[in-house]
């Protein structure tokens, strides 16, 4: 985006806005990771702690679902780049 054309205070609203739409989008990634972690899972719910088994389970899920939201986000990033590149 292109701020050059607006004011000062006009560029810092624009500012506040772009930072809650990231807040919110790293937010809805917390709660879907969490969700879909927990679900896949955490199945024994006769002690408070996580089993070992557990444990591993919820590392490995998170690790795969952060590997895949990167994943995902570089890509639409090269699709973005290749939209706004020159046209040939």
């Amino acid at each position: 985006m292109d701020f050059s054309t607006m004011n000062s205070a006009e560029q810092a609203q624009m500012g506040k806005i772009i930072e809650k739409k990231q807040m919110q989008d790293f937010m809805r990634l917390y709660s879907n990771l969490v969700e879909r972690c927990f679900t896949s899972c955490c199945n024994d719910f006769t002690s408070k702690a996580l089993g070992s088994k557990e444990e591993q389970c919820v590392l490995n899920c998170a690790d795969k679902f952060l590997k895949h939201s990167e994943r995902v986000g570089a890509r639409f990033a090269e699709l973005n780049a290749e939209a706004m590149g020159p046209s040939k």
